[in-house]
């Protein structure tokens, strides 16, 4: 799970809808534990925009990560939060950025922010000093909490009166609402109780789907993959979703969403592969939702992942050559620029422009935790990739094409050699990397027998069938109702 989220969380732990939870947040192990504790200090990335491209919790989500791992946005993000928590029922979350702003500012005035860098000092003390700190508005909470009790008492009367009727589209549309009361609350566990409660009272496709939708969002915001994927699967299986019976525009956006969402839940549980694909199959002109991920988040998880998982036909064919991701790879310049550097075997280029993307990236709540993981996959990929025209390899010229030292390429090398990614020798006393020596004609050969026993095995199935047919020989099956039948024949002349 990405620092700091299980704090904005409050410790709630997600409900158990269809299956047992499973704890697929370990996945990874202690390489996920490590990425909780970093700074980023350089980052270029342009907050207010970033959060105004998201709302609900999804934003306040968001900011509360960038505010933990990034001492000079911390103030800025933190108010943007706080602002935004004004707009919603969320006075918990409201009160715990409060404290945290105030501990912000207090350890920087005290000289205490250890690790806050002069940026965040000057910030602190000029634009965002004392005087434009929001203040912690106790008759706000206060007023909050009395007309969310009040809306929860009216939605919860009218949801009985609802079943007292017994309409099974009123009665979903009330635990929807209530739904969607304790989403703006923040209160994640009965949100998605009351989501999956309106399961029971769907009445078409279009109903199912929507629950689906309902459902995944809180699994997102409660991290839980397993359901999020379970949900996907079953929305995307709904007759009225695959048969198109919705209206064209309305029926590309869920199928968008549901890509976007099922997607993510890949990319957190490591199925990189499956995640680029997902991504890649989504439509920018009805990517609209802001309460899981921006359109520029699908361009950049989309394309990260392709690029570590993609050879090179798949790499051009399906992203760089995508009339449909090419729209997303226009939000992001310098990505369609990593990816054309990639393509075209200058890699060095390529590493340095995502070096250069590193420190937005790790500001990323999801995709934080896998930039380590996915920038290894990338240059190792790119240096199976250099290396397969050759029979040898200069490593001193390799070693420039990288970026990097000829003792720390051997030692990349040598691990890509033990893990049969790369078939070759390295010889350290010339510098050259040597492609091991294969017997191109006993591979022909054995090729040529394996194709022999598999013609020889269909020859004989043929031959075999060919004779069952002539002879006649079927098993037919008895159908049960037959079967019924007869007993009951016999029971009634027994009883004549």
């Amino acid at each position: 799970m990405p620092g700091g989220l299980q704090n904005m969380l409050g410790g709630v732990e997600p409900m158990q809808v269809d299956i047992p939870e499973e704890n697929e947040n370990e996945v990874g192990g202690e390489e996920g534990n490590e990425e909780q504790v970093y700074v980023v200090d350089n980052p270029s990335l342009d907050l207010e925009a970033t959060s105004n491209a998201y709302t609900g919790l999804a934003k306040l989500y968001r900011l509360q990560f960038i505010a933990e791992h990034c001492p000079c946005y911390r103030v800025e993000a933190l108010k943007l939060g706080i602002g935004h928590c004004q707009t919603t029922h969320n006075t918990v979350l409201y009160q715990r950025l409060h404290r945290q702003l105030a501990e912000c500012v207090a350890g920087t005035a005290n000289g205490q922010a250890g690790a806050v860098p002069d940026v965040a000092v000057g910030a602190a003390d000029q634009g965002m000093g004392e005087r434009s700190l929001p203040a912690l508005d106790l008759n706000w909470v206060d007023t909050r909490n009395k007309k969310a009790q009040m809306k929860l008492e009216k939605l919860d009367n009218d949801l009985k009166n609802y079943k007292s009727n017994s309409i099974k589209e009123s009665i979903r549309r009330g635990h929807d609402d209530l739904g969607d009361h304790f989403l703006d609350s923040g209160d994640l566990a009965n949100a998605l109780k009351c989501y999956s409660r309106a399961r029971d009272y769907c009445t078409s496709g279009k109903h199912v789907v929507s629950m689906c939708v309902n459902v995944i969002k809180v699994s997102v915001y409660l991290q839980n993959w397993s359901h999020v994927i379970s949900y996907v699967n079953k929305a995307m299986a709904t007759p009225d979703l695959n048969e198109g019976n919705m209206k064209s525009t309305e029926h590309l956006s869920l199928v968008t969403r549901l890509r976007c969402a099922g997607g993510l839940a890949d990319l957190m549980t490591r199925k990189y592969s499956a995640a680029a694909k997902q991504f890649l199959a989504a439509s920018l002109d009805h990517c609209d939702c802001p309460d899981l991920l921006s359109p520029n988040n699908v361009a950049i998880y989309g394309g990260l992942t392709a690029l570590a998982t993609f050879d090179r036909a798949e790499l051009f064919k399906q992203v760089i050559n995508s009339a449909q991701f090419k729209l997303f790879l226009e939000l992001e310049p310098q990505l369609r620029e990593v990816l054309q550097c990639f393509y075209d075997s200058r890699y060095g280029q390529c590493l340095k422009l995502l070096e250069d993307m590193k420190d937005n990236l790790l500001l990323d709540i999801y995709l934080a935790p896998h930039i380590n993981t996915l920038f290894s996959m990338i240059r190792n990929r790119g240096l199976i990739q250099y290396f397969s025209p050759y029979s040898s390899a200069d490593l001193l010229k390799m070693s420039n094409s990288f970026n990097t030292s000829v003792s720390s390429l051997e030692n990349e090398l040598m691990k890509l050699i033990l893990d049969g990614s790369i078939q070759a020798r390295i010889d350290s006393h010339n510098k050259v990397l040597l492609a091991q020596d294969v017997d191109q004609r006993s591979q022909t050969f054995s090729k040529a027998v394996e194709m022999a026993r598999l013609y020889q095995r269909r020859a004989r199935m043929l031959v075999l069938r060919s004779a069952v047919l002539r002879a006649n020989i079927s098993v037919k099956c008895v159908v049960i109702r037959d079967q019924q039948d007869h007993s009951n024949v016999m029971y009634n002349n027994g009883t004549n």
